[in-house]
């Protein structure tokens, strides 16, 4: 049985008056929250001693903590929740189903095998261990589209092809893990659910300056991909070529999440639940890559807040991901169940 809940259409970066006030609160909420998040921990910090030290006339303890420790993770969280949101949107687009994300598609866990191999095989050095799971990433997007490719891209069997690939390197990431010392396997599995501990500036630096291009190219595509919307046939009558601009959305999709993979560990459901939350705060039959950016950016810099500074304990952002992500999950399901009841 095909379930497709209100096929996605993409919007491009005009945003009609509706969105460009949700887009306004939500760049206010990531600078509040962002100030909030670095002044909190240890060693608090005021919100104005925060803003002195981003300006560079705070104290030099203040500076040292406010810029050196804690700025790194704070826009490590909104720059890679950009990239994933973006990217989830690229996908549900192409797909025509709100359903599809990188994480459900397989290709986090084909990131974490990539990572496992080289960290077993290769080295543990976070250079090798960022470039395994690029490749990991890379490879298990080139594995489902050879699945699913027959003579175009077709969203429900892209989706099922990537289900089933998804469960196959998660079957084989386990027993990876099984097979490894148990520090090896305890630091793998805290990598594989995703974290921003031990981001650094300069490796954040690194991944923006290979994404950001990418991420351009993702709306420079946008006026091929609103033709799309008219239908194959009239979208190549004015010169479009669905299957290659189709196939450029998820090549720009991939990069995206593999980036934002390397230098984090696959964090799963942002690509999901920000497109979709980002239409229905705008009421908007479409998707749009900069608010769809803007709430996945929120998103995980607020997951980043709970996990480190809210709950009991200190937890891998992934896991706070997972659990918002399969709430909004559930709650979309049912809300879908009851419109068509």
């Amino acid at each position: 049985m095909t379930v497709v809940l209100n096929p996605p259409r993409l919007a491009g970066v005009r945003l009609r008056p509706r969105s460009v006030v949700v887009g306004a609160a939500t760049v206010a909420a990531i600078l509040t929250l962002a100030v909030l998040s670095l002044g909190w921990g240890t060693y608090p910090v005021a919100p104005d001693a925060v803003i002195r030290a981003l300006l560079g006339s705070g104290t030099s303890l203040d500076t040292t903590v406010v810029v050196g420790w804690r700025l790194p993770r704070v826009l490590a969280a909104v720059t890679l929740g950009a990239l994933l949101a973006i990217a989830g949107a690229l996908f549900q687009t192409v797909t025509r189903n709100p359903l599809a994300s990188p994480d459900i598609l397989g290709l986090s866990n084909g990131a974490f095998t990539g990572m496992l191999i080289t960290l077993v095989l290769v080295s543990s050095s976070w250079p090798a261990r960022a470039a395994g799971a690029l490749v990991g990433c890379l490879a298990a997007s080139l594995l489902i589209w050879l699945l699913s490719y027959r003579g175009g891209i077709q969203g429900f069997r892209l989706i099922v092809v990537g289900i089933g690939v998804s469960a196959m390197l998660a079957s084989l990431n386990t027993w990876m893990l099984l097979q490894v010392e148990l520090e090896t396997a305890m630091f793998a599995s805290a990598w594989g659910h995703g974290s921003l501990n031990g981001v650094t500036g300069d490796a954040l630096g690194g991944v923006l300056l290979c994404a950001m291009p990418v991420a351009l190219a993702a709306f420079a595509l946008l006026p091929s991909l609103r033709q799309l919307e008219l239908g194959d046939d009239l979208a190549t009558a004015t010169g479009v070529r669905p299957h290659l601009v189709r196939s450029a959305a998820l090549l720009i999709g991939v990069v995206l999440v593999a980036a934002a993979t390397a230098i984090a560990g696959p964090i799963a459901f942002v690509a999901l639940a920000a497109p979709q939350i980002a239409r229905r705060l705008a009421r908007s039959p479409s998707l749009s890559l900069t608010l769809s950016g803007m709430v996945g950016a929120l998103l995980l810099l607020a997951s980043d807040a709970v996990a480190q500074h809210v709950l009991p304990v200190t937890l891998p952002v992934g896991i706070v991901t997972v659990s918002v992500g399969g709430a909004y999950l559930v709650v979309m399901i049912v809300s879908e169940i009851r419109r068509r009841a």
